[in-house]
């Protein structure tokens, strides 16, 4: 059996080939995309891997040791890691990607950042590392290619006496789960260990789904014309074991076919792949490797996925050979299909206000991954009875030929109308929670200016020098510069001051240079001195909460210079040049503080960060495409399987624009119906998370969510309309002539086997 397996497939004629080319195609593309991801995962990993030297922390041994200070810069919008280093022993431990420590006076940089060193003003740049650039940091170093970092030599005396300053005598290669240091949060590149869970729950929920559901439907292609030809099989003496092995060699030639083809389009688009940004950094290309245990899941897993949904297809025939034959309407879906994602919805909505979930990744797994997977299985089992409930409506509300035939037929099997539908129906769910979300956190997070630099210089912490008169002028003078403003405190209050939803210790700025920076809020009339929050960008600064005015302070102008700086903020004109100047100024003047950023700098290094939007717009990319090529599978199989009906409604009169209709009504009715449903659950799931997570209210998505929905839509119906040259084709007179003579051959069979 297994040599007429074989046969069949590799010799059946024009059709076979035709079939095993698409479905092998198609299982390519797949495959393919599966193994995508789960490279893609293994890059995180990598990328984690290379960053994890970074968190190394202070140790007790000395025999080894060395001096390490990590801080952090900003340089147009990108992070740039600055580690300070000094020899604290004779033989200090080195950091990967160099060779020797750089002395004083020298300072290596990565490769991108010795680029934007040649290519930048020094005011704007490199005066902020003393010395010179002495060499690169080698590939080891980088968590990725474009990764700005520099390695600056010091004297012992310089680094020890930094705050933040710490010895290390080994270096870590295991990435906590927990940041040892703000700067080494906010030189987050990747994803911390907690964080890889919910990347893998994100990925298998938002893409696995589409790619699973695309590589089923691509083995289904002519199920009905396969299913004729094994009941053929049974009616001439073959045994239901014999014709399951014949189906099963079928099914996996076609797949491991294009599994093969799919491990060669990996290899060939791996380099293009790892410039994508996937997490908010590209990877190299070696990061995009796949795992002994990943080639094994997807060389074995697709061909004997494939080879058990082609048994699965054969259930009419194990019954009888004349199962196929005798089709019955199956019953009807009922409302109850709508239990699970009901279900979902109330999981989202009650459970996350039971439980504490803010900064547990692993609570936030527990709760919110079922709870979305729920919703997701809903919309799958819901489908169905949606399609159902779709086709009985058509049908009372037309009386056109093309409308009745396509309310019946879904009608009558509502599931595979459904079937085709449903991969783009998960990527427009996908794509709601996705662009909402990111849309709604950063509504919440609108800052009212870029144009401001801030630094929190004494305050309660007293890790700097106070505010010079020198440094307000160096600032002052830098052009571009419209106003700069010194924040003082008093020791002996103890005020506090409401900002939202928290309370801040006050602070005391000049109206006068309030009236220069305007980004900061205002003055009541008349006063001179006015109470801000204490601490600067750690609570006046969000959701644009400067824009305000402020309490007036019982001080004159002349008593505020008694009392210590606490903070400096520079207002500038906007532009790129002015606000890396100022930024170059305050390095040179602390050159361990860790940078001054914008309140939209500032802003952007929160909750959201860059690589869970780019992650976003990789799933809403790829899910979309793939979800298309699902349903052009789909509708392409349901031609050829309904080629026989087809081709007589054209013999009997039926013109050829009727059964385009049929065709097309068949694809679009559920596809709006289900999708407004979609929509729908998106938007309700993602309120429902946003509220229990962030105390967010949801956000309309603006238009650039409509283009997406839009263009989905448009790419489902063209990709429908693009069948219609192949119902043309094979509803000729010709393919009418070549069906009656088979229905005659197969009934003359029949009735020989009774």
């Amino acid at each position: 059996m297994i040599r007429l397996g074989l046969r069949l497939t590799l010799s059946g004629g024009r059709e076979a080939a035709v079939r095993l080319m698409l479905i092998a195609a198609a299982v390519a593309l797949g495959a393919g995309l599966l193994l995508v991801t789960l490279a893609g995962v293994n890059g995180v990993n990598a990328q984690n891997g290379r960053y994890a030297w970074l968190q190394s922390a202070g140790t007790s041994q000395s025999s080894t040791a060395i001096w390490w200070n990590l801080t952090k810069d900003d340089f147009d919008g990108q992070t740039i890691g600055r580690l300070d280093l000094a020899p604290a022993s004779a033989d200090p431990v080195l950091p990967p990607g160099i060779t020797h420590l750089p002395a004083p006076g020298e300072y290596y940089a990565s490769p991108a950042l010795a680029a934007l060193l040649r290519t930048t003003p020094a005011d704007q740049l490199a005066d902020r590392f003393p010395g010179h650039l002495a060499g690169t940091i080698g590939n080891a170093a980088l968590p990725a290619p474009n990764t700005l970092l520099v390695l600056v030599g010091r004297t012992v005396a310089q680094v020890s006496h930094e705050p933040g300053a710490v010895k290390v005598s080994s270096i870590d290669t295991t990435t906590p789960s927990s940041c040892p240091s703000a700067a080494a949060c906010y030189l987050r590149i990747g994803i911390n260990a907690n964080g890889m869970d919910l990347i893998f729950s994100v990925v298998g929920l938002a893409l696995l789904f589409p790619v699973l559901i695309f590589i089923a439907t691509a083995t289904r292609l002519s199920a009905a014309r396969r299913e004729q030809r094994y009941a053929a099989m049974r009616l001439i003496g073959a045994t239901s074991r014999q014709v399951s092995v014949v189906a099963a060699i079928e099914a996996s030639v076609a797949a491991i076919t294009g599994t093969v083809a799919a491990f060669g389009l990996f290899f060939v688009l791996r380099p293009p792949l790892a410039t994508i940004p996937w997490t908010g950094a590209p990877f190299f290309t070696s990061d995009l490797s796949l795992s002994p245990a990943d080639i094994a899941l997807v060389a074995l897993g697709v061909p004997i996925a494939s080879a058990i949904a082609a048994l699965l297809a054969l259930r009419r025939v194990r019954i009888s050979p004349l199962g196929v034959t005798r089709k019955v309407t199956p019953k009807p879906p009922r409302a109850v299909r709508m239990i699970p994602l009901l279900l979902g919805v109330v999981e989202l909505g009650l459970v996350p206000h039971l439980v504490f979930l803010r900064g547990d990744t692993g609570r936030q797994i527990d709760v919110f991954v079922p709870g979305f997977v729920l919703v997701m299985a809903g919309l799958m089992i819901a489908g169905p009875w949606l399609t159902l409930v779709g086709s009985q409506l058509m049908a009372r509300r037309t009386s056109r030929p093309a409308a009745l035939i396509a309310a019946r037929r879904l009608a009558d099997n509502p599931k595979a109308g459904f079937r085709s539908i449903s991969g783009l129906i998960l990527a427009l769910f996908v794509t709601s929670v996705a662009v909402c979300a990111i849309t709604t956190i950063n509504v919440h997070r609108t800052v009212a200016s870029s144009t401001l630099a801030a630094v929190t210089v004494t305050g309660e912490y007293g890790v700097q020098p106070p505010v010079s008169a020198d440094l307000v002028a160096d600032v002052t003078a830098v052009p571009g510069v419209t106003g700069v403003a010194v924040a003082r405190f008093d020791q002996a209050q103890h005020k506090l001051i409401r900002i939202g939803e928290f309370q801040s210790p006050v602070s005391l700025m000049s109206c006068a240079q309030l009236d220069r920076t305007p980004a900061l809020g205002r003055c009541l009339a008349g006063a001179q001195v006015a109470y801000i929050p204490q601490g600067g960008l750690a609570f006046g600064l969000r959701h644009a909460q400067w824009q305000t005015t402020w309490q007036a302070a019982p001080f004159s102008a002349a008593a505020l210079a008694k009392f210590p700086s606490d903070g400096l903020f520079v207002a500038t004109d906007g532009t790129a040049a002015a606000i890396e100047r100022v930024q170059t100024v305050l390095d040179r003047a602390y050159p361990d503080a860790g940078g001054w950023p914008t309140i939209a700098a500032y802003e952007t290094s929160g909750t959201l960060p860059a690589e869970w939007q780019q992650l976003a717009n990789v799933v809403i990319l790829a899910s979309i495409p793939i979800a298309g090529c699902t349903l052009a599978a789909s509708v392409a199989g349901g031609l050829t399987d309904r080629k026989r009906a087809f081709s007589l409604l054209r013999l009997t009169g039926a013109p050829l624009r009727m059964l385009q209709g049929v065709v097309a009504l068949e694809g679009a009715v559920p596809l709006i119906l289900v999708a407004a449903l979609s929509i729908a659950a998106g938007f309700g799931a993602t309120d429902l998370f946003l509220h229990a997570q962030m105390d967010y209210g949801l956000s309309s998505p603006g238009l650039g969510y409509v283009a997406i929905v839009l263009a989905a839509l448009v790419l489902a119906l063209a990709i429908i309309a693009a069948t219609f040259p192949l119902l043309a084709r094979i509803t000729g007179p010709e393919t009418a002539r070549n069906e009656l003579e088979v229905a005659r051959l197969r009934n003359r069979q029949i009735r020989t086997a009774c």
